[in-house]
């Protein structure tokens, strides 16, 4: 299993540094593993945990986005020619470009050297508990909610338990794919126990189980908490709207029976958020991160917080 990248497209435009130290430490660990796996001709199927971003947010528009290839023809002067290549690349970050380059390497290798590889394009893992993990509260995992770690349901739900206003960026009108953190751990089981033969090009999973709008996810935290809403301005550069349609055949097909949020979203909003909100740093909470120079600042967004109804800075 490779887990060995910096894993929050925020940090990875926080500044000309983060973002050197994004591709140098991404880039170079999946190389590296690589050139391992070949070096001691080790016969291990890697498992990489890769993201939905490397498609990018609102190229197909309401098409749905298949599991890793795409069918395309070319045309020649003898008529067209039908070709299976990777779904062209749409990163929105230094860090979701890291992922993409992971791709064109696992392909490079794959046909070179017959590595076994199969790349998982996760969708925003929400939820904090296993199945496992849930038997005794040391072993409880991460709950990050700040402005460059905290995935945006995670973050809402912290927000919601310490009465500060749900940070929706922009419209809220981004489509993303969601996927609960025990899903997370039953797809990488999946994929360890199928993984493809040597000399197949790289298998790939679309690791999502649901797809909402931001602001729909924080209307429906808010009629469960009764938090109310603050827009602010987004930080990064992204479609104002997005569809995302993404299609997860194999894991279904495999056994996947996932966790959806009508499920699961109460009791982690009660049982996690709620029980270690004095842990809660405010001042961590306002995306400090922007993705170029002019755009909102930190003080700007603050601002725009304490405006808001019912908002604090």
């Amino acid at each position: 299993m490779h887990f060995a990248e910096q894993r929050a497209a925020p940090y990875s435009m926080r500044s000309p540094q983060t973002k050197r130290y994004t591709v140098d430490n991404n880039v170079r660990a999946t190389h590296n593993l690589l050139a391992a796996l070949v070096e001691t001709g080790t016969d291990a199927a890697l498992v990489h945990l890769g993201t939905m971003g490397v498609y990018g947010y609102g190229w197909s528009g309401s098409a749905p986005i298949p599991e890793g290839y795409l069918t395309v023809k070319v045309p020649t002067p003898d008529g067209d020619l039908e070709r299976e290549i990777l779904h062209p690349a749409n990163p929105g970050s230094v860090y979701h470009l890291t992922k993409t380059l992971d791709q064109l390497m696992f392909a490079f290798y794959a046909a070179n050297d017959q590595l076994r590889i199969t790349d998982l394009h996760q969708g925003i893992v929400w939820g904090t508990q296993t199945a496992q993990t849930a038997r005794d509260e040391r072993l409880i995992n991460r709950f990050d909610y700040d402005g460059d770690y905290g995935t945006v349901l995670n973050r809402f739900l912290m927000q919601a338990a310490i009465d500060h206003p749900l940070t929706v960026h922009g419209t809220g009108g981004q489509t993303r794919a969601f996927i609960h953190i025990q899903d997370t751990v039953r797809c990488i089981e999946i994929a360890l126990a199928n993984p493809p033969a040597a000399g197949d090009k790289p298998m790939v999973f679309n690791q999502v189980t649901e797809s909402y709008r931001v602001r729909d996810l924080a209307k429906l935290v808010s009629s469960l908490t009764g938090a109310p809403v603050a827009n602010l301005p987004n930080p990064r550069r992204e479609a104002v709207e997005n569809d995302l349609v993404v299609r997860n055949d194999r894991f279904l097909g495999l056994g996947l029976e996932p966790t959806t949020l009508s499920e699961g979203l109460l009791d982690e909003c009660t049982n996690i958020a709620r029980r270690y909100r004095s842990r809660v740093d405010p001042s961590k909470i306002i995306a400090r991160s922007v993705w170029r120079q002019g755009m909102e600042t930190a003080p700007d967004l603050v601002t725009e917080l304490s405006a808001a109804p019912g908002g604090q800075p």
